[in-house]
């Protein structure tokens, strides 16, 4: 595999759920390693979606994906995938380190028990994120932004030359969501980072390309993500603002 070859290499896909209007038509894009980039679009436009077929979870009904120049179910051992939240009973009784410990699990292996190097693995990632001591704290019993971090160590802990998140800013207040991104920052040297955001703000002042999806997709530097795009994007008048990230 040459440096050359596109961390993410997404050529005239479309998808559509049955029989309805394609969700994504004619989608050609690529993501080179080392970028910073982030998925924005209005809801309903196809930002999640492209997140699966990225990840193989869907398929798409012509076109091609690769991935490190794979398919994505081959190169997905490469991928560490944050959720924007983990759905868990209240009552279940799973702590952090469990929850860490799943990002060590890989296609084609059975559930534990996990070996050392695995749990040296989650400490390191636990400490990277920032939430050292809360290994057997119940993960239920968090604060939104240590649950946040206790998904990016999930993520991180097996060491993924690719990140892909999905908004994981959401439910996060300002001072938070910025030392998470700063977090991030940090990981993107190690990593190719693609997040989903609808905070064009951060988007604008953290990331170098943005992937503007709506049914369709463009791809922009940061340097042009201008009013007269987001307005196109959204159909309307929205106003980025750019926040000050050394608050």
């Amino acid at each position: 595999m040459t440096s050359a070859t596109p961390v993410i290499d997404v050529q005239n896909v479309s998808f559509a759920f049955g029989h309805v209007e394609p969700v994504l038509r004619d989608v050609s894009f690529t993501v080179d390693r080392g970028d910073f980039a982030s998925i924005i679009g209005p809801n309903g436009g196809g930002k999640t979606t492209l997140v699966k077929l990225i990840l193989g979870l869907l398929s798409p009904q012509s076109g091609n994906i690769r991935v490190f120049g794979q398919s994505p179910e081959q190169a997905r051992p490469r991928i560490g995938a944050m959720p924007q939240h983990a759905v868990t009973d209240a009552h279940f009784p799973i702590r952090v380190i469990d929850v860490v410990l799943m990002g060590c699990l890989r296609p084609g292996r059975n559930f534990g028990p996990f070996s050392a190097a695995d749990r040296a693995a989650a400490s390191e990632a636990i400490a990277r994120v920032g939430i050292e001591g809360l290994e057997h704290h119940a993960y239920s019993k968090l604060s939104g932004g240590q649950r946040q971090r206790v998904l990016l160590a999930r993520a991180i802990a097996p060491k993924p030359e690719l990140l892909l998140l999905d908004e994981p800013e959401a439910g996060l207040d300002r001072k938070v969501e910025q030392d998470f991104f700063d977090l991030l920052e940090q990981l993107n040297q190690e990593s190719t980072v693609v997040l989903v955001s609808h905070d064009l703000g951060f988007v604008a002042s953290f990331v170098r390309t943005v992937i503007c999806v709506h049914g369709t997709v463009d791809v922009h530097p940061t340097s042009h993500l201008d009013g007269s795009v987001i307005n196109t994007l959204y159909g309307g008048d929205v106003h980025i603002v750019h926040h000050d990230r050394h608050i």
